[in-house]
């Protein structure tokens, strides 16, 4: 399958997302396994390596080719389910539970079915009942394991009675897990990759900068975000940076924040508050707590968390002191953002919102 090829060409480490999943299967009778994380931190690619070394069945949720429906999902697992277990002819038209029944049936001893399904956020569907009608249980030896990106707990759309486990690639006790990996990924595109590898090398020796330096520095940069790595190590082994500062983005990294633009629909639903809460949030970079966000627009708070909820995949949430704290999820992202003609501070409602965060920060209060 080319998808699949395309994501895990360049795949490094994520032992311990593999390792934690083995142990849940291990340890479980049947299950859902979901792995959480942000645009760009790799969910797909370790779906992908799973499939690829398991040969699992599977489904890739892609939103912008319309390959996200429930139906197109179950028609093509049910495909692979009968033509791997050999399943008998009335299968043709069988629900999933009934094609699940069938294939646990089949299982010999010690194996497992395990179904991979990447990213459930980019489902498409009515209201009501589990995304992409995922069973609530599942016969013994049958496993799901599920990627899909942050989303707000109201929106969550999968119910089970069956045991299940979220693995947050964004909790604190991954972060020098990430950071190996994104390592990883630098120097194996420095003394492996192909395609850039010559680039990389002449960039680095031409500017007399130690192998290490350079790791560490475009790991920084990177955020432990690989998608930011699958386009920038491209350009500066083209040559497009002339230090390791790595100002400009390069375009596919453009195209890539502008389908994240498309998504928090500020085009598609022009609204003051909207365009406000993200102007704050590109002024202030710092984490800021709701309350702050709507102290300063002047807005109800209800109103202000609504927008936050809307976009939580857009957004890093930290807890300070207490207080949950929001930030643009990455560097590169809130570069991108304040580089949009609808976010110019010389709009004249921006005119307006400077001056209510100069009042805010000089008297704690809007």
């Amino acid at each position: 399958n080319s998808l699949i090829a395309e994501k895990i060409r360049n795949f490094c480490g994520r032992r311990f997302v593999f390792d934690t999943f083995q142990q849940f299967i291990t340890t479980n009778p049947h299950g859902y396994f979901t792995i959480v994380g942000d645009a760009g931190m790799g969910k797909s690619s370790i779906a992908a390596k799973y499939v690829w070394e398991h040969e699992s069945p599977c489904y890739f949720n892609i939103l912008v080719e319309r390959r996200n429906r429930p139906e197109l999902f179950l028609k093509s697992i049910r495909r692979q389910l009968i033509d791997r277990y050999e399943l008998p002819k009335n299968s043709e038209d069988a629900d999933l539970p009934t094609l699940l029944a069938n294939v646990a049936g089949k299982l010999t001893a010690g194996e497992r079915l395990v179904i991979a399904v990447d990213a459930l956020d980019e489902v498409e569907q009515e209201p009501g009942g589990n995304l992409l009608h995922l069973p609530k249980n599942l016969p013994n030896n049958v496993y799901f394991l599920l990627t899909r990106r942050p989303y707000s707990l109201d929106k969550k759309r999968l119910l089970v009675d069956v045991p299940e486990k979220e693995l947050d690639l964004r909790d604190s006790k991954y972060v020098n897990l990430n950071q190996d990996d994104i390592k990883e990924y630098i120097r194996f595109a420095i003394n492996t990759d192909s395609d850039y590898q010559n680039g990389l090398i002449n960039w680095i020796q031409t500017r007399s900068i130690p192998d290490t330096t350079f790791v560490e520095q475009v790991a920084n940069k990177s955020e432990n975000n690989f998608m930011y790595l699958r386009y920038v190590l491209p350009a500066i082994a083209r040559g497009d940076y002339k230090d390791l500062s790595l100002k400009q983005l390069p375009d596919g990294l453009q195209e890539y924040y502008q389908s994240h633009w498309v998504g928090m629909e500020i085009d598609a639903r022009p609204g003051q508050l909207m365009e406000i809460v993200l102007y704050i949030l590109l002024e202030i970079e710092t984490p800021l707590p709701c309350e702050m966000i709507a102290g300063i627009a002047k807005e109800d708070e209800c109103d202000v968390e609504a927008v936050l909820a809307q976009w939580v995949e857009y957004l890093k949430k930290q807890n300070i002191e207490g207080e949950i704290c929001y930030t643009i999820y990455h560097g590169s992202f809130l570069d991108f953002l304040k580089e949009k003609r609808e976010m110019d501070s010389k709009r004249k409602i921006f005119r307006e919102v400077n001056q209510r965060i100069a009042e805010y920060l000089e008297n704690g209060v809007a």
